[in-house]
């Protein structure tokens, strides 16, 4: 009999998605094997519809296009699945009537596409007895284990991008561009995209920031005859001695939601030094749009490797890249912590190095 292989897509959505789901249903098919589409992340298989067969017609034409054909929810962890009784939302545990699925699919492997939430459902779900492998998917590129996620890629170009648009602005109007970016917890899109796009200022969540070295590194800057800075702040940035600006706090089954630090820079800036700011927040333009040759091409190598490692039998493991290899490792090593900027390491040494301003 052939084998039946099923894939999700959990959490938030980024480019690349699209790539891995093409990636496992050709590799799969060219093995003469049937692939099931879950949709919506695991809330799909509390319907029976969101159920689908994956055929290589499905997958025609999608490697360009953002998003992913499966839907996805940062909402649906089964174990705390929020559902609406009289008015009111209540959480309750839906693993059983999953596993109930997932044993009426038939299926021999799961593969769980998602970012550190998702890939510890997974893992919950792997001491249920059902078989996963893992697909590392974040913009943050905040998991161990991986020397880089499918979609921060795309995520960092976009944030580069603007970065390029705002520094001519920045420099015909003589202000301070501040450009709020995400990544939670973690500083990667903030540090790598400053880099490239020339920031003056970068302020990451692994650095807490003090605003008067931040402001004297601006007067020191228009002294030398600089009439203009970009800073980039992550969303999770926040002051030495302070805490992060939460939007929404998080409940049961979420995340809290950040933001707002780009907007208490700037004016705390403008304040010190009598000079006019901006910002912008990048928001949700990082998470869409086509994505590059490059996660494209690891997104599709990622699918490839989830599908022989059901073949192998490697579940509770992880496709992973270390160099040039897409190899393997256990999803329990990839999420034991986060995948955090090292405040004394190479990337911000050679930052500052440049001359960037670090918030310290």
């Amino acid at each position: 009999m052939n084998k039946r292989i099923a894939i999700l897509t959990g959490g938030g959505d980024c480019p690349g998605l699209n790539a891995v789901i093409r990636g496992v249903v050709k590799s799969a098919t060219l093995r003469g094997w049937d692939v099931v589409g879950i949709e919506d992340g695991f809330e799909g298989f509390l319907h029976a519809e969101k159920c689908r067969p994956l055929t290589w017609d499905d997958v025609r034409g999608i490697l360009p296009r953002g998003g992913t054909i499966l839907g996805t929810s940062n909402r649906g962890n089964p174990f705390a699945f929020p559902i609406v009784r009289e008015g009111k939302v209540e959480v309750v545990d839906v693993t059983e009537e999953i596993l109930s699925r997932i044993a009426c699919l038939d299926i021999d492997g799961l593969i769980v596409v998602g970012g550190d939430g998702s890939l510890k459902i997974a893992l919950e779900l792997m001491g249920r007895g059902i078989p996963i492998v893992g697909v590392p998917k974040t913009i943050d590129n905040d998991l161990m284990e991986t020397d880089v996620t499918f979609g921060y890629n795309t995520a960092v170009e976009t944030a580069t991008d603007a970065l390029d648009k705002l520094h001519s602005t920045a420099e015909s109007h003589h202000r301070v561009m501040v450009l709020e970016v995400m990544g939670r917890y973690a500083g990667w899109i903030a540090l790598e995209s400053g880099i490239a796009g020339g920031a003056d200022v970068i302020l990451i969540p692994e650095i807490p920031y003090d605003i008067e070295a931040i402001c004297e590194s601006l007067r020191v800057r228009k002294r030398r005859g600089s009439r203009f800075s970009l800073v980039v702040a992550a969303e999770g940035a926040f002051p030495r001695g302070g805490g992060r600006i939460v939007r929404h706090a998080g409940t049961a089954g979420t995340l809290e939601r950040l933001g707002g630090v780009g907007e208490l820079i700037a004016h705390e800036i403008g304040s010190r030094l009598d000079v006019e700011t901006r910002v912008t927040v990048l928001g949700h333009l990082q998470r869409g749009g086509s994505p590059s040759t490059f996660d494209r091409c690891l997104g599709s190598r990622f699918g490839v490797k989830a599908v022989e490692m059901v073949e192998r039998g490697e579940f509770g493991h992880m496709a992973c890249l270390r160099g040039t290899k897409i190899l393997s490792v256990s999803i329990e090593e990839a999420v034991r912590a986060p995948h955090l900027v090292d405040p004394d390491g190479d990337m911000v040494r050679h930052a500052e190095s440049l001359g960037i301003m670090l918030g310290r």
